[in-house]
């Protein structure tokens, strides 16, 4: 099991379990808490994103950014640890799951009385699978043309945070208005730069093996020094997005209680600007995704008190 616990990549899942708590702490805060929708989003996202890291590690593999020049730990298929066969029979067991458990999140949150509530959804989290797999897998990897921030932005932030609130919201209102309010885009939107950020580290971090495999990420197309400016911007920009929404729903000095978490952030945007060897950027890869959930702790928290 050792291999397959390797390639499902555990230090990515937390960061991946961030967009569905900020959506249940901001569900607890206006009184829509939903523990079962919670839970199955919870469970949902887990098989997403071992499904995202398993088709990562085929696809990379197939098409070249697993080489020699590759800086990070060694994948379990360019090890040959796991075989291509094998792999591909993990995604589609994985895809399967995340599809059934999608189902009954939608049939717990939405039951059948909203037909096309729960088609959208549902065609949603197709979306979510095809996302998943043709990152870096598929005949044309959209990873591979610099659109993994975007899909990580909109999937990460958006679509977790704000999915996960309507559903427990709409389970009680069975209005649309009432909802998804238009200020939780801001929270979401910060879980989606941060998210955007940590991919963005190990972007730099594969620079040199990714432009010689033709996978032309941001960084590549920015160059280091830009990247690294880039990288600050998102971080800005998801701390700008946080204070925003507490200066327009303010009730209590709580709701500032995330402002703990930014040392850790400033900490980040350093240390990515002044280390240049790419080595020396791995370590901050576990560090961002942590930042990011201490912050959803503490942004969360801050909301429910």
């Amino acid at each position: 099991m050792s291999p397959w616990i390797s390639a499902f990549r555990p230090r990515t899942l937390p960061l991946a379990l961030a967009s569905i708590l900020t959506g249940g702490f901001l569900a607890k805060a206006t009184g829509h808490f939903n523990g079962p929708v919670v839970a199955l989003a919870a469970f949902t996202t887990i098989l997403l994103q071992i499904l995202s890291n398993l088709a990562n590690d085929y696809g990379d593999s197939q098409n070249g950014a697993d080489s020699v020049h590759r800086q990070g730990p060694e994948r379990a298929v360019q090890s040959g640890a796991i075989t291509p066969a094998e792999m591909k029979r993990a995604m589609w067991g994985f895809g399967a799951a995340a599809l059934g458990s999608g189902i009954a999140l939608l049939l717990v949150a939405l039951g059948v009385a909203s037909t096309w509530v729960l088609l959208a959804f549902f065609v949603l989290g197709l979306g979510a699978i095809w996302a998943a797999i043709n990152y870096t897998a598929g005949a044309r990897p959209y990873g591979y043309a610099g659109l993994g921030d975007v899909s990580v932005f909109l999937f990460f932030g958006l679509v977790g945070v704000c999915g996960t609130y309507f559903l427990q919201a709409y389970s009680q209102e069975h209005e649309l208005a009432r909802s998804l309010p238009l200020a939780v885009l801001l929270p979401a939107a910060s879980l989606g730069c941060f998210s955007a950020a940590v991919l963005n580290v190990n972007n730099i971090r594969d620079i040199i093996s990714d432009k010689l495999a033709g996978k032309i990420t941001v960084p590549v197309r920015l160059g280091p020094r830009h990247a690294r400016r880039y990288h600050w911007l998102l971080l800005l920009l998801g701390v700008g997005s946080a204070v925003l929404y507490v200066a327009l729903t303010y009730h209590s000095p709580w709701q500032w209680l995330f402002v703990l978490s930014l040392p850790l952030f400033a900490f980040n945007g350093y240390q990515v600007w002044v280390r240049q060897e790419s080595m020396r950027l791995d370590p901050l890869l576990k560090q961002m995704a942590l930042s990011t959930l201490v912050f959803t702790v503490l942004f969360g928290l801050g909301q429910v008190l």
